[in-house]
C-alpha cells in the first residue's frame, strides 16, 4: 500500500508543477497572431464588429462614399503591427474579438477581420 500512496503523491505533485509552469508565463498556451494581408504591415483593430462592417461596406463602394469609408477606417480603427500576439475571445463569420497579449498595446481588445487572425 505504501508504494501506491507514493505513486499517487508523486503524480499529484508533478501535475501541480505542470499546471503552475504552464500558467506562469501569463500568456495562453494556444496564442494566436494577427496577420497582415495584401502587402500591408499593420492590421486594423476596430472597437466592435458593427464598426468593422460599416467601414468595410463604405470602403468597398466607389466614389465619395468609398473615400469616406477609407477615411473613417483611419479614425475608427487602431493600426496594430503584423505578428502581434493576441488571445481570441470569440469568433464569427466576419472576424474575431481579440485581446492583445504582448507589446505596447497589451490588454487592448477589439474586433479584427477574419483573414487577419492566425
Amino acid at each position: 500500500m505504501k508504494i501506491f500512496e507514493k505513486f499517487i503523491l508523486t503524480t499529484v505533485v508533478l501535475i501541480g508543477i505542470g499546471v503552475v509552469g504552464c500558467n506562469s508565463s501569463g500568456t495562453p498556451v494556444l496564442a494566436h497572431k494577427l496577420v497582415a494581408t495584401s502587402g500591408q504591415t499593420s492590421i486594423a483593430l476596430y472597437p466592435d464588429e458593427h464598426t468593422l462592417i460599416e467601414v468595410s461596406h463604405r470602403a468597398q463602394q466607389g466614389g465619395v462614399t468609398g473615400m469616406v469609408g477609407s477615411v473613417q477606417k483611419n479614425f475608427s480603427a487602431k493600426q496594430i503591427d503584423d505578428q502581434t500576439p493576441v488571445q481570441v475571445l470569440s469568433t464569427d463569420d466576419n472576424g474575431a474579438q481579440v485581446q492583445i497579449i504582448d507589446g505596447p498595446l497589451k490588454g487592448q481588445s477589439g474586433f479584427v477581420a477574419k483573414q487577419n487572425v492566425n
